[in-house]
């Protein structure tokens, strides 16, 4: 066991073996490091102005990823390399190409969120040479600007994916063979736990059975994956946890297997991992992924934290429901694997006993005459928490006779929630408009959803009901989903 995080930081390399188990990143670098490019807009990792790149090595390639520093805890960084806005550009002040593109198309207009786009702009020309106008967009999700400039910002990425100056200008680029090697002298298996200055302690396990025997010892420590929902814990409810137990650099927990049986997924495994698999087994989900949080929160949040975390309106619970997942649990005493839907017990309390630890969902593959819609209502299309979230996966007989039926929502009850009434009223019929119509009523025996500031209760139930409606509609052949980027996807 060793006491001391390190990573890099631009091109400094930074040890801390006295460290706040929450101190976020953003704050680090601004009261700490001086480095106030990165702008807290929200605190909640919704503007992206606080938007920076974290560097990890993956199966021995470095790869980078934007994230909310507002809302990612220091504590999280060990092995990294940690890239701010002051770094892009030349010694001699010569702007990055991004950076120039984003003044030649006069993409800054007050100027708060532009360090924010130039850094989500970066990561998208580290990794695309040529994005079309969708991806452009979806990499600019995380990041809104009060002024509505949104036209330049989107022409400067278009101009400087066309004039791509040679790499070694780039400074990721020119350094990488000595940051990775520099990552690979820091990256360790040992466990470290470093204890702050009040006393509040963090750890982060070496492995997955280091993890157990820290929970074995500390059942009541708060587990950080992604950090999307703990991040807010500490910035807006002001909450003092301790201990706190980072596992998003565990292998074991981010790894992703696809089979002909289904697909399994790591608790660590983050919405931009398993992006591709999902969207490729599971059409629906991808969709539904586009539409979690920006970029910065996919690559961040994990759908195991989703899972562990409870959120009556978390996204992915429903959609897992609907696909028969299981989850699989583990303590230091072992395994238990139950389905997902008996993990929700209550608001706020699900079947994990102290000591155990989300490991693993497996989601059953659907079968290729089935029909999976997953539904996400929210005020805004992009970067919204949803109003309610449902989830359909229908199979008939060659009669058109549903043989199987399962209906899940979000937003709904206390807890993410099967129709059951609603399934039962279709199943063994035909699948017809009149079957639908006469079901629509048994809403009213599975949810009593509650008003809040997202939606009223009439309209939650409503929007159910005409939820079922717009998926027979789809099932029969009537395209009903409004496709933004029809053009480049169709």
């Amino acid at each position: 066991m060793t006491d001391c995080i390190r990573f890099i930081l631009n091109g400094e390399d930074i040890a801390l073996t006295s460290l706040d188990p929450t101190e976020t990143l953003l704050d680090f670098l601004r009261l700490k490091r001086r480095l106030t490019g990165s702008k807290e807009g929200c605190a909640e990792g919704d503007c992206g102005a606080c938007t920076v790149l974290v560097g990890r090595l993956v199966a021995g390639r470095l790869q980078y990823q934007t994230v909310n520093a507002c809302i990612r805890f220091v504590g999280s960084l060990n092995a990294t390399h940690v890239v701010t806005v002051e770094h892009l550009a030349a010694k001699d002040g010569t702007l990055h190409p991004v950076q120039q593109a984003m003044v030649d198309c006069h993409g800054s207009q007050c100027g708060f969120c532009t360090p924010g786009f130039v850094m989500s702009l970066y990561g998208l020309w580290l990794t695309s040479e040529n994005p079309s106008r969708a991806e452009i967009e979806r990499a600019l999700q995380g990041n809104l600007c009060r002024c509505t400039g949104y036209e330049p910002i989107v022409k400067a990425a278009e101009q400087v994916a066309r004039i791509r100056p040679s790499s070694l200008f780039d400074p990721l680029e020119r350094e990488r063979a000595n940051i990775i090697a520099r990552l690979e002298e820091i990256s360790t298996r040992e466990a470290i736990a470093i204890t702050g200055p009040d006393g509040r302690r963090l750890v982060v396990p070496g492995s997955v059975e280091g993890l157990a025997e820290t929970l074995a010892t500390h059942p009541k420590a708060t587990v950080v994956a992604g950090a999307t929902d703990v991040g807010l814990w500490v910035t807006k409810q002001m909450r003092v946890l301790d201990p706190v137990v980072f596992i998003n650099h565990l292998e074991d927990l981010r790894k992703i297997t696809v089979t002909p049986e289904g697909i399994t997924l790591g608790a660590g495994v983050s919405y931009t991992s398993a992006f591709e698999a999902l969207r490729r087994e599971i059409p629906a989900f991808g969709r539904l992924i586009e539409r979690i949080g920006g970029q910065q929160v996919r690559n961040m949040g994990t759908i195991g934290g989703n899972i562990a975390n409870g959120s009556p309106i978390g996204d992915s619970p429903p959609a897992l429901i609907a696909l028969s997942a299981t989850v699989t649990l583990r303590a230091a005493s072992g395994t238990r694997t139950m389905p997902l839907e008996d993990f929700f017990i209550d608001y706020g309390k699900q079947d994990r006993q102290p000591g155990e630890f989300v490991q693993s969902m497996f989601v059953p593959r659907p079968k290729a005459s089935s029909h999976v819609a997953i539904y996400k209502i929210t005020k805004r299309r992009d970067e919204d928490i949803s109003a309610l979230c449902g989830a359909f996966h229908l199979e008939s007989d060659a009669d058109g006779t549903v043989t199987h039926i399962r209906i899940a929502f979000g937003g709904m009850a206390a807890t993410p929630k099967r129709a059951r009434a609603v399934e039962a009223a279709l199943y063994g019929k035909p699948f017809t408009q009149a079957t639908v119509e006469a079901a629509r009523d048994a809403f009213d025996l599975d949810y009593k959803p509650l008003t809040d500031w997202r939606a009223t209760a009439e309209y939650r139930q409503l929007t159910a009901k005409n939820l079922l409606t717009r998926f027979f509609l789809e099932v029969s052949g009537t395209p009903q989903e409004l496709q933004r980027f029809a053009v480049e996807e169709a």
